[in-house]
């Protein structure tokens, strides 16, 4: 493919505790992008990234970066600040979307279901004691409980809690991720992605994809160890039942304004998808859900990156 204009910088590391998956994730978007023919310069969140999108020619950004400040978009309004544009959501919508204490009541007010949640703040958890916290979630919520922190991504701080005894040391597990945990009704059913990308022809879902965690539960072992879980891709869905899912996942990505790509994490109970949570940077790695998607709609990895950042760039100049 000829050579395009412009540098795109794939932005990928960071010092969340996702950075491994991050650097993974940004060595095969460079990859694929250098394979469609793009000029690609490959930079973590340090001291030489301004210098960096100083020096190069027409930079544009496609971030990989993962957690933290990759997702809570704080680096996205320092790109605005600097006028280089970028794949992906702006600032203030990734930052809505990250805090699933904001997110998921966006969600559920525009008519999707979504699980019964608490957002526990840790100095309202110290002040209140864990006792009288206990009890009154207990009552609210019941249990099996999905305990997680409000911020985070890959299942990192996540605990499933059975009982009563069991919530105080999930919550403290959750408060090592950041200051709010959410406690939210567990709920049992079949786990699926549904992502959502714009190639500049307005936002379109791919095929929804099936986790089946040979291990029962997709923790962050079970999601970036090849074969410790099977990917159903496209997810063996009746029309229905697909149908509702596709509607949740463009639903989650329109109301929370975001643009470009998101993946959408739901539980599917009794033929009704459940919204867990929204992804403004899905992971790129060679078991990442997003990849999966496009490859089930036999459509190329590097074709995609390759649209988002002709997508970005048309943006720029409009």
């Amino acid at each position: 493919m000829a050579e395009t204009t412009g540098t795109v910088v794939v932005l990928a590391g960071g010092l969340s505790h996702e950075r491994d998956v991050s650097l993974r994730s940004g060595r095969r978007v460079s990859t694929a992008l250098r394979e469609a023919g793009h000029h690609v310069v490959e930079a973590d969140v340090n001291g030489q990234l301004l210098t960096t999108l100083a020096g190069a020619e027409d930079p544009m950004v496609f971030p990989v970066l993962h957690g933290g400040a990759g997702e809570d978009g704080a680096l996205r309004e320092v790109l605005d600040v600097l006028g280089v544009e970028y794949v992906g959501s702006t600032g203030r919508a990734s930052h809505i979307a990250f805090d699933k204490a904001v997110a998921t009541p966006l969600v559920a007010q525009a008519g999707f279901v979504t699980p019964r949640q608490a957002a526990l703040p840790q100095d309202m958890f110290r002040e209140l004691g864990a006792a009288a916290l206990v009890e009154a979630l207990a009552s609210g919520i019941g249990f099996p409980m999905m305990v997680k922190p409000a911020q985070s991504g890959s299942s990192l701080g996540c605990t499933r809690v059975d009982d009563a005894a069991g919530l105080p040391a999930a919550i403290v597990t959750a408060f090592g991720y950041g200051d709010v945990a959410i406690v939210e009704e567990f709920i049992e059913g079949r786990e699926v992605a549904v992502s959502v990308v714009d190639l500049g022809n307005g936002p379109k879902v791919l095929p929804a994809v099936e986790i089946q965690p040979l291990s029962g539960s997709y923790d962050y072992a079970a999601r970036y160890t090849a074969g410790q879980t099977r990917f159903i891709a496209p997810a063996e869905l009746s029309p229905e039942v697909a149908r509702r899912c596709n509607e949740l996942a463009l639903g989650a990505h329109r109301v929370l304004g975001l643009r470009d790509l998101s993946r959408t994490d739901l539980i599917i109970r009794d033929d009704v998808p459940h919204f867990l949570e929204v992804n403004v940077a899905p992971g790129m790695t060679e078991t990442s859900l997003l990849p999966l998607a496009i490859e089930a709609s036999g459509v190329s990895f590097e074709d995609v990156c390759s649209s988002l950042v002709a997508a970005a760039r048309a943006r720029a100049s409009a």
